[in-house]
């Protein structure tokens, strides 16, 4: 069984930083593309950030320039670097990873940001 598991999120004021990571663990034999997703109160689950295997990177226009997603295949790990944070980037925070063809997420974590 694979299992997702996120930290890194908390509160933080306008213009910090946070540094989000998710490691997966259990039966791992393929690693494919990985990304993080957003959710905010009353709004739908949007891509923020998305890397592939071959580490091509794709980013929402809300995120470019500010986040930056990175992956270590060696720890099964992916991280999601968050700078110049503004108020509209609160949301909760999901990992998602295609792990031995599978599709699997994280349970979230919540960012919060003051302004």
């Amino acid at each position: 069984q694979v299992q997702l598991v996120e930290s890194g999120g908390g509160l933080v004021q306008a213009g910090g930083s946070l540094r989000l990571s998710c490691a997966a663990s259990g039966s791992i034999y393929s690693l494919n593309a990985m990304g993080w997703y957003r959710q905010a109160p009353g709004k739908q689950r949007e891509l923020v950030a998305a890397i592939t295997s071959g580490d091509n990177t794709n980013y929402a226009d809300s995120v470019k320039g500010r986040f930056t997603i990175s992956r270590d295949n060696a720890k099964n790990t992916v991280y999601l670097q968050m700078n110049s944070l503004k108020p509209e980037d609160t949301a909760v925070y999901y990992c998602h990873q295609i792990i031995n063809g599978g599709s699997y997420w994280g349970r979230g974590t919540q960012v919060t940001v003051s302004s």
